[in-house]
């Protein structure tokens, strides 16, 4: 009952297959590893929606590099975000004098990862760059955009790869748009 085609029925459409996404994470990282060619980097993951896109994107990337993870949070259980940023779990490495590379499954209203920038800027690190695998640029409500984008999406509810709805569709190996009847109770 709770299988695969279950999981399915909720989807509306197939937003980006997963031979795409898989394609341009590879593109991602030789472009990251060229940026980054010589040095060694700070790869830090914002839990729990970038894990899947973090997990391949590191392995795309040729340079040595550090990895570590925060959780953050601006959602809670809601369709649109709060505005209210809170650190569940900063991260361990050391970032002074180091370059950092954040990785977020989605750039929205951009409050999320201002808020992260500027906190982690604070640590004095040589640089901060920030990777997305999707962004929403229609969703903007601050001046910020990512160094590094997978897909530009529109506005709709998506999930998969790494994304959910109520900690749902994280394991889907695609994105996709999430039915509304399946958000609008």
């Amino acid at each position: 009952m709770w299988g695969k085609e279950f999981m399915a029925q909720g989807i509306e459409k197939v937003l980006v297959p997963e031979e795409e996404i898989k394609k341009r994470v590879q593109e991602l990282g030789d472009r990251i590893s060229k940026d980054y060619d010589g040095e060694e980097i700070v790869v830090i993951c914002v839990l729990k929606g970038a894990s899947i896109f973090f997990a391949d994107l590191c392995r795309a990337i040729t340079v040595h590099m550090k990895m570590d993870f925060m959780g953050i949070s601006s959602y809670g259980d809601a369709q649109k975000t709060s505005g209210i940023v809170k650190i569940t779990k900063d991260c361990d490495t050391s970032i002074t004098g180091k370059h950092v590379l954040i990785v977020e499954d989605i750039m929205d209203s951009g409050y999320t990862l201002t808020y992260l920038v500027r906190m982690l800027k604070e640590r004095q690190p040589a640089s901060v760059k920030i990777a997305c695998l999707l962004d929403k640029p229609s969703r903007r409500e601050v001046e910020i955009t990512p160094d590094y984008c997978g897909f530009t999406v529109p506005n709709e509810f998506v999930v998969g790869f790494g994304l959910d709805y109520k900690g749902l569709y994280r394991n889907l190996p695609y994105i996709g748009v999430l039915k509304p009847e399946v958000y609008a109770n």
